[in-house]
């Protein structure tokens, strides 16, 4: 679709460490702002539903709506993703962005485009297509111009790209109605903001060190996997990346299964926050918003630290910090359902630290596919593990867990989050002698 960049002469030994310093910095700020674009029309239609709702449509008509985003997103990340692999990641995430862009405002000034739950549903869908392009080239431009002992701290700073784009979504919205006095501008002004965002990111980012006249990371860092060769700078065809280094991966599908039951739990106690704290714990609105906010928030710091110990603790191994993280999330959620109602403070400081410790594991399941595999398999790879999480996990959190509390209440609920963590503790357990081979650590 968007070839990669071709590789350029080597430029003279002098003027690579000052140009490897000055792009590093210079890509890893185009995938971040690039990536928080994303945010920015991926979460928009919620701040709508209220309008449609006034427009006649029911909650369960938008909600309807609303999943053609997750399902589309699940599936997107794995097969763009392998797209991605064989494509100019400069290229690839910009396009992306653009078209989710194109989207939304299109959303936004067609009056036929929200006359009906279907076109609403196969725009979304649509979205969340597009939206499956953005972590996929961020993750080839990682695995090429950050080594892997220092990927999990570099990971865990880019990941917070999330946050920013998802927290200025509101702002833009409010400013969106202020400017423009209509309903449909939350839809196309922040598409028009992505659009920025967009040419932002193809300003900045590069493909590959060698397209820029660079050696290698391995070269550059003198830091190499066990299994790591010259040929693995060459790349994969679509069938070489799905049945000789994905499809056939055993500790790939583990750390997908592990993925599963992380976002069951991360989604499992986010989307059910405020009705178990109000109908169980005695919340009231006003301080289950804030419980909910404090949640969010709380995970920019812990994923920063879960990064940072996986590379100087662990050196590089995440499934010890994936464990460490996910047997604290355990006692937490313990507290969480056990404290008895009245105890709104410990509550709360359960609440916080399980958002705190759940984002953690969540990013550094997709840096280990990342480790796990030929830097010219890297987006599959993640995307494997990405579709095992929005399907198998964000999808089933919602559809189980309220069936689940109808029929066997919320202790029933918590059983099965409880379960999640234990399993997600298993999967991750099955990786542990693998990654220390393929680190060459004893």
């Amino acid at each position: 679709m968007f070839p990669p960049a071709p590789h350029i002469e080597q430029l003279p030994i002098e003027r690579i460490d000052p140009e490897y310093k000055k792009l590093r910095t210079q890509v890893f700020l185009g995938i971040f702002l690039g990536y928080a674009g994303y945010y920015l029309v991926r979460k928009n239609f919620s701040l709508v539903m209220p309008d449609l709702i006034e427009q006649g449509y029911s909650k369960a008509d938008l909600g309807f709506a609303l999943s053609g985003v997750s399902i589309a997103y699940g599936l997107s990340k794995f097969l763009m993703g392998n797209v991605s692999d064989r494509s100019n990641a400069r290229t690839f995430l910009s396009v992306g962005l653009l078209l989710s862009a194109l989207t939304m405002i299109l959303m936004g000034v067609a009056p036929l485009a929200t006359s009906s739950i279907t076109i609403m549903f196969i725009l979304l869908f649509l979205n969340g297509w597009f939206q499956g392009m953005g972590w996929p080239p961020c993750g080839r431009v990682m695995v090429h111009w950050f080594s892997t002992k220092e990927r999990g701290t570099k990971m865990s700073i880019w990941n917070v790209a999330h946050n920013v784009g998802g927290g200025l979504v509101g702002p833009i919205a409010i400013a969106a109605v202020a400017i423009f006095g209509s309903w449909e501008s939350k839809f196309y002004f922040p598409g028009l903001v992505a659009l920025v965002f967009a040419a932002i990111a193809y300003m900045l980012v590069r493909d590959t060190p060698q397209s820029c006249g660079l050696p290698t990371i391995e070269a550059y860092k003198n830091d190499y996997p066990a299994n790591y060769s010259a040929a693995q700078e060459q790349e994969l065809t679509a069938k070489q990346i799905f049945f000789e280094y994905v499809f056939n991966n055993r500790v790939l599908w583990y750390i997908a299964f592990a993925n599963a039951f992380v976002y069951l739990v991360r989604y499992g106690i986010l989307d059910w926050a405020p009705t178990y704290l109000e109908e169980a714990k005695g919340f009231s609105v006003k301080e289950s918003g804030w419980a909910y906010f404090a949640y969010e928030y709380a995970g920019i710091p812990g994923t920063l630290l879960c990064g940072w110990i996986s590379d100087k603790v662990f050196r590089g191994r995440r499934a010890p910090a994936t464990i460490i993280y996910m047997v604290l999330v355990l006692i937490a959620v313990l507290v969480y359902w056990k404290n008895p109602a009245g105890n709104l403070w410990i509550d709360n400081v359960a609440l916080i630290s399980i958002g705190f410790l759940i984002y953690g594991p969540v990013m550094l399941i997709g840096v280990q596919a990342l480790d796990l595999v030929p830097k010219k398999a890297a987006g599959t790879a993640a995307g494997l593990t990405g579709l095992f999480g929005y399907l198998g996990g964000a999808l089933f959190a919602n559809i189980a867990m309220g069936f689940i509390v109808d029929h066997w209440g919320w202790d029933g609920g918590f059983t099965m989050l409880v379960a999640a963590c234990l399993l997600s503790i298993l999967f991750t357990a099955f990786t542990w002698k693998r990654e220390k081979l393929h680190l060459n650590l004893q």
